[in-house]
């Protein structure tokens, strides 16, 4: 029976699209509700009535992330078959494939059937021109959890608008160990990659950007900022880091310790963050701070010469 490879017809066939089972699941029909994602970003693979594969894009209002790639089992080919015919219709002709960004267990290396479906997915997107760019932690932070009181060595205050933000989100990509910052900076400046953050995620926050902290000296010299913030599903860490030149002195954790309190001050069932698995040190600020890995993300990148 030939496979046929199409988008969804809308919001009444996800029932279809879920007969696959990944863990966004329960976000899928909101996201389209709310324009994060489109019917026409939605591609099945179907032999008869079987749903052998499935791929979804999310992203607002353009297409920025993979997120959803699941094939039947035995059915790895057809699923690059989907890929290719969806990829043909999602992306440009001459544009770079989205990233893609697949959830998965803390252990999953150490589970033989989540291991099996992790690589087979790699493998596949390995298959059309994908390359690994990082593997980050989901962290999360849970009410009752301690937070460390202010030491008296910083002054927190909120921030002075979208100037002065892109401006520190600019100078703390000097030393960066941010495997998408450092990406970044091979084809934009600090500046462009900075400004392209802010706009992309931080400006997309529901909540007030009063609640984003600038950690000072006594003197008012800042030495890092925190943006505690709700995102489209969650209360986050948003962005967390220290200036280049005053790294090494603990200051992270009292950033963390203040965006952590702004948010649990607002009654939050949770604080979620993600950092790289290769930033030791941001790692060890999340886990001192009682912050748990309930999740890890693969992420992959295309060539932008594909």
């Amino acid at each position: 029976m030939d496979l046929i490879m199409r988008p969804i017809s809308g919001r009444d066939e996800l029932d279809l699209f879920c007969r696959l089972t990944y863990t966004l699941d329960h976000e899928l029909a909101d996201d389209l509700d709310a324009g994060r994602r489109r019917p026409e970003w939605m591609w099945v693979a179907l032999r008869g009535d079987q749903l052998v594969a499935r791929a979804a894009w999310w992203g607002d209002p353009d297409p920025e992330l993979l997120d959803v790639f699941d094939v039947e089992s035995g059915a790895v080919d057809e699923g690059i078959a989907l890929l290719e015919a969806a990829l043909g219709a999602v992306v440009p002709a001459g544009g770079t494939p989205p990233e893609y960004i697949r959830f998965v267990p803390p252990d999953w290396r150490e589970q033989p059937e989540s291991r099996r479906v992790v690589e087979e997915r790699l493998a596949a997107v390995a298959r059309i021109g994908a390359q690994p760019l990082v593997e980050r932690l989901r962290l999360e932070w849970r009410p009752g959890t301690p937070i460390a009181e202010p030491s008296g060595r910083l002054l927190f205050r909120q921030t002075q608008g979208r100037d002065e933000m892109i401006e520190l989100m600019a100078r703390v990509l000097d030393g960066t160990l941010d495997a998408h910052g450092l990406d970044d900076l091979t084809h934009m400046t600090p500046a462009e990659s900075a400004a392209a953050h802010f706009d992309r995620e931080l400006a997309t926050y529901r909540s007030p950007r009063e609640w984003w902290r600038v950690a000072t000296l006594p003197d008012g010299e800042p030495v890092g900022f925190v943006t505690p913030g709700r995102n489209a599903y969650n209360p986050v860490i948003g962005y967390i880091a220290v200036l280049p030149e005053h790294r090494g002195n603990g200051y992270v954790d009292e950033l963390l310790a203040e965006g952590t309190r702004v948010l649990a001050a607002e009654g939050v069932p949770r604080v979620r963050a993600a950092t790289d698995v290769g930033n030791v040190p941001m790692a060890a600020a999340f886990a001192r701070a009682g912050y748990v890995t309930f999740e890890r993300s693969v992420n992959w990148t295309w060539d932008p010469a594909r």
